[in-house]
This record gives C-alpha cells, structure tokens and sequence, in this order.
C-alpha cells in the first residue's frame, strides 16, 4: 500500500496532552457518540492521505473498565476489545461469557507463567517480544487446540522504558517465529513516545511503517505483515496518516483513567 503525504497532516495533541479531557462514558448513546466522533476522525485522516477507512481497525481499549461499563460499550457495538493485564482480562472474559461474540486482544506485555490463560481466551496478543513467550504460548495453544493471532511489538522510541523488540532485532526473531505453529504472525505493534511534540511522536510510527517495508523483503512465507497497531487516543489520528491498520483507543471511548498511560504501562526491571 502506497501512502499519499500531503501538507494537511494533523498536528493532533498527544496522550498527554490529553489525558483528563475524556469524560466518562456513563450510557449506552454516550458510548456510541464517542464511537460515531472517533470513527469520524479515522475517517478525516484517511481521506488526509487518500487511504479508506475499511482499512482500519479500531480496537476499544477497556483495561480498568468494569464489567457494567463495558457492557453498555457492547450495547453500542463494540465486540473485540483490548486489555493489558492478562488477570484483569481473564477475570473479564469469565464475567461476560454469555456475550458469546465478544473477542479480546492482549496487548501489553507477558510473562511465561501468564501464557497458559492466554492460550486460553485470547483471540490475539499484540505483545510479542521473546522467543520464550513465543514457545509458551505455542505450547498451551497447541495444548488447548487453539491458535493465535500475534503482533510483534518494537520498540521504535528507543526508550529504556518501553518492552518490544529494537528494529535491529526483528528480522532475525521474525526468521525464528514459523517453527511455533500456534501462532499467526499478523504484523508489528508499537507504542510511540510520550510526549507532547507531535513530531517526535510520527517519528516513532514512520519507523514501524518503513521497518514493516523492508521485513516484507525478506520474512518467511509464512510471517503476515499486512497489520500495523499502532496510535492511541491522542494520536491515532498520527498513526493512521502514517500507515496504522489497527488504533488502540481507551480513554476517547471510555473516559480518563485515574492514571495517564505513562504511569499504566508495565515498565522491565530495573528501568524505573
């Protein structure tokens, strides 16, 4: 997919920016307003840089929503939601199993001793990192007679803080990945800089699109890379103008959490 660059790409305020400007969305026609208002801005920066709109993927982001309130978010529609805490997602998927058509996505990162529940509910985890997790899940998948869609996750800021893979190693992880047949492999995920200077921020999503680029070059036949997750509330609309297929978004449909992204996101040891 070629995109067309122009000079109206958005300067859209980041997550921080943001953060506590969502009001919390407390029925079901609040939630499909909040719905209706994100889909009309993938829509506006789509038509920026002359993609349509049916190439993205909007992935409702309900990590610290309780169980009523997703419920009113799957009155208004939403069927495929993201977590990062695979208890807390697992806790979910028990509660609400009579929405038999409700999908979940794990998109923060994991730990071997939590694959076996991943294996268990998951439709897909966007987290990859290690070729440990890989093996783990392969093995509780192919145990419960599952597959798995995966993303894997790259750490295109460069920061201590942040888990996925450097750009660096991802060919060679990508060359490892066909021998766990369990799983799907779909394409790359990141998570951009904090921060308020928008340029930095598309900076973060342009190296995942140019990354996806050159892999498809060399991946093994079996590697899909067609999806980029990438952008989050405050700038998803960034994401989408430079290549994303799929936008994480959790306080613009929900409402502010009680803490921003940059305190939720688990941090590896010895980084804080």
């Amino acid at each position: 997919m070629k995109i067309s660059r122009n000079d109206t790409r958005t300067d859209s305020p980041t997550p921080q920016a943001l953060h506590g400007q969502y009001l919390k969305a407390e029925t079901v026609e609040d939630f499909r307003r909040n719905l209706a208002v994100i889909n009309a801005r993938i829509a506006a920066a789509c038509h920026r840089v002359d993609r349509s709109a049916d190439q993205i993927r909007l992935l409702p982001v309900s990590k610290t929503i309780d169980e009523a309130h997703i419920r009113l978010s799957y009155a208004a529609g939403c069927r495929f939601l993201g977590e990062n805490k695979v208890q807390e997602a697992y806790q979910k998927w028990e509660a609400m199993q009579d929405l038999g058509d409700l999908r979940w996505s794990v998109i923060g990162h994991l730990q071997t001793n939590k694959a076996k529940r991943v294996a268990r509910f998951a439709d897909e985890f966007q987290a990859l990192d290690s070729l440990r997790v890989a093996e783990a899940l392969d093995r509780h998948l192919q145990h419960e007679g599952r597959s798995l869609d995966v993303l894997v996750q790259v750490n295109t800021s460069g920061e201590a803080s942040k888990y996925g893979l450097p750009p660096a190693e991802v060919a060679g992880f990508l060359q490892e990945l066909p021998a766990f047949s369990a799983l799907r492999v779909r394409g790359l995920m990141t998570l951009a800089l904090l921060s308020a200077d928008s340029g930095r921020v598309r900076q973060c999503f342009i190296r995942l699109r140019q990354l996806r680029d050159q892999l498809r070059q060399q991946a093994p036949a079996a590697i899909g890379l067609d999806q980029l997750s990438m952008g989050m509330s405050g700038d998803f609309e960034i994401a989408i103008e430079e290549g994303a297929t799929v936008v994480r978004v959790g306080q613009a449909i929900y409402g502010a959490r009680a803490t921003p992204d940059s305190l939720y996101w688990p941090t590896p040891a010895g980084a804080r």
